[in-house]
């Protein structure tokens, strides 16, 4: 096993450029190995009584692995998207086989009853329903063939979803700038892709609406207060992120030059995050922040490659500086950070 993960970090660091058919044979292991895996496991659920008590894989007989919900989301997207990239993948029909055993209409309909709880209203709110749409568009623009089916099964519970931010964002009077879980940037940016692709008028209203109310007006974002010690998404990136996506061209890059000057330097260095132990499930999530970094540097650059092609190189640090750390070993990790460095390969042009 050993020799395997000097093998896998010396690829890793030859080939970072570009995600080949080695990578996404590693990658989507992981998800795979995980995704049926119901321990350990960390319920974010709420007790009325004690009838309330059951094992994750009742509870969630859709997204019970990988140790939490948004993770068994997040990896059902990993290996989704992986399909359609490469449709040689070594293990695909293990794969879809898993996929549609979860996925199932009987499943989801028991996420459904879950979610429609009273006192879980905000059960995964907004991060874990962001994944969600990440993975619904997946599915819909997936070449695979079993994949139209599952996007119908998963559907109603997508509608949920998207009823509960319309409901909910209006009465967020203050944003949440973490750089984890609850960071409310981070929790609309898939959000709004699926809100574009779906033709939700009204969902992209809400979005947009409440974004400029909450983001419009910042100015000299700290990036150098970056990172705090558990990160995995950068407050400042997904602030621009999300509103990139939802102001024209102009508009956005007049709110950028106020809210991040510094990116426009031909010079600008950021340092990668470090992790000190990742054999701890809060530290290793310096990992992610770097792939979550470069994911929205190379969103930003492929549609203002004028403007910010010089922050390239930056990007390709961060990937490949947590890149070979994405191997079989921790689980603290390994559940999933391939989920996000695929996502920064997803933006990597």
């Amino acid at each position: 096993m050993k020799c395997l993960h000097i093998f896998l970090l010396f690829s890793f660091q030859i080939f970072a450029q570009e995600l080949t058919l080695q990578q996404a044979n590693h990658l989507s292991s992981l998800p795979l190995k995980c995704l049926q895996q119901e321990y350990p496991n960390k319920l974010g659920q709420m007790l009325v009584d004690s009838t309330e008590i059951q094992a994750p894989k009742k509870l969630h007989p859709a997204f019970y692995g990988c140790f939490d919900w948004h993770s068994s989301v997040h990896g059902h997207w990993s290996l989704v998207y992986l399909l359609k990239k490469f449709p040689n993948l070594s293990n695909k029909e293990l794969i879809i086989q898993k996929l549609k055993t979860n996925l199932s209409k009987e499943n989801i309909q028991v996420e459904i009853e879950y979610l429609n709880k009273k006192h879980e209203k905000s059960f995964e709110r907004t991060y874990g329903w962001n994944w969600l749409l990440k993975l619904q568009l997946e599915l819909e623009t997936s070449t695979e063939p079993s994949a139209n089916d599952l996007a119908q099964n998963l559907k109603p519970l997508s509608n949920i979803i998207i009823e509960r931010y319309i409901e909910f964002l209006p009465k967020l009077l203050y944003p949440v700038r973490v750089g984890t879980h609850s960071n409310t940037a981070f929790g609309l940016s898939n959000a709004w892709d699926y809100a574009v692709y779906s033709k939700n008028e009204l969902f992209q209203k809400c979005i947009k609406e409440n974004a400029i109310r909450l983001f419009l007006k910042d100015e000299n974002c700290p990036f150098n207060w970056e990172p705090s010690g558990t990160d995995f998404l950068s407050p400042c990136m997904e602030e621009m992120a999300l509103m990139q996506r939802i102001l024209p061209k102009k508009e956005f890059l007049i709110w950028l030059k106020k809210f991040a000057p510094n990116l426009l330097k031909k010079d600008y260095k950021w340092e990668v995050a470090h992790v000190s132990d990742r054999t701890d499930g809060h530290l290793v999530h310096l990992d992610g922040l770097n792939f979550s970094r470069a994911w929205n540097i190379y969103h930003l650059i492929n549609q203002y490659p004028k403007e910010f092609k010089h922050l390239k190189a930056l990007a390709d640090y961060h990937l490949n500086f947590s890149l070979p750390s994405v191997v079989d070993g921790n689980y603290e990790g390994e559940h999933w950070l391939a989920s996000f460095a695929l996502r920064a390969f997803e933006e990597k042009k």
